[in-house]
């Protein structure tokens, strides 16, 4: 064990809203302040995948369906998947987004988050309509076990980078923690808003938990190694809820700089999803 220092109290919501334009496509530009909250544990000036994953799920979230064949029943997200275009700065971020698919029953969505002049993010999503399954449900993985069988802790051990760590509540299960390697399993909750002045929804809750999966199953020494991911995919079967998103987390290192991590979400109702990171491995 390296040791934990205490959380501070977090600076703030991950993003302030600096207001919205139109670009010469028609558009329409969302424009955010990313704050200290948003830092990760690799580098000081660059985010956690975690906010700005949500952020885009945000984005795509308010999309109106572009047509009403869902509207009796509702829209779900099925998949969004995040691709990592380089290093997300702390500091002004811009967000996009589109029907890219229109549908009566099934749509494709996109996002984009800029910084800098460049795209550091793209985001695709499957929007579904619902239908009435209940019957015929099935292959759920066991639950995880409650947080009335975890230790619940905020801060970070010694040498993991302030910002986003600090703004995360860890109850974690089987005398886990960031500093004890190898599978991970646990519940974590965001302690500031996504935006501020807004209520994170939940699936913008469990994207954040997601992109936790590998500091989770943190495989190896972060002072040592980078194992920095590239990408993020979450599928869903059921829509999640409430604040608290279980994730049950491992890591499998390969021998020539690729790894991958594995995940499976849950709320309190129980399995909800599964996430997958592509890693990049390699000494410090």
């Amino acid at each position: 064990m390296t040791g934990v220092i205490p959380a501070p109290i977090p600076p703030g919501p991950f993003y302030l809203p600096r207001g919205t334009s139109t670009d010469a496509t028609g558009t329409v530009v969302e424009e955010f302040e990313a704050t200290p909250s948003t830092t990760g544990p690799w580098f000081a000036d660059a985010q956690h995948m975690g906010p700005p994953s949500a952020l885009l799920v945000r984005v795509m979230e308010r999309l109106p369906a572009s047509r009403t064949g869902g509207a009796e029943t509702g829209w779900r997200l099925a998949r969004a998947a995040v691709e990592v275009l380089g290093a997300v700065p702390a500091g002004p971020v811009t967000v996009t987004a589109s029907v890219e698919r229109p549908g009566r029953t099934i749509e494709l969505l996109s996002a984009t988050m800029r910084a800098g002049g460049r795209d550091v993010l793209r985001a695709r999503a499957w929007r579904l309509a619902a239908s009435d399954t209940a019957a015929v449900a099935q292959g759920q993985a066991p639950a995880l076990p409650g947080r009335d069988a975890a230790v619940v802790r905020t801060g970070r051990p010694t040498g993991w980078l302030p910002g986003f760590l600090d703004a995360i509540e860890w109850a974690w299960l089987d005398d886990g923690g960031l500093d004890t390697p190898g599978p991970g399993r646990g519940w974590i909750r965001m302690r500031v808003p996504l935006v501020e002045g807004e209520e994170p929804s939940p699936a913008q809750r469990l994207m954040v938990a997601a992109d936790c999966a590998n500091g989770l199953a943190a495989p190896l020494d972060v002072t040592r190694w980078l194992f920095v991911n590239t990408e993020l995919t979450v599928h869903l079967h059921r829509a999640p809820a409430g604040e608290w998103v279980g994730v049950d987390a491992a890591t499998v290192i390969g021998p020539d700089g690729l790894g991958t991590c594995s995940a499976t979400l849950f709320d309190d109702a129980g399995h909800t999803g599964r996430v997958a990171q592509a890693l990049t491995v390699r000494a410090r």
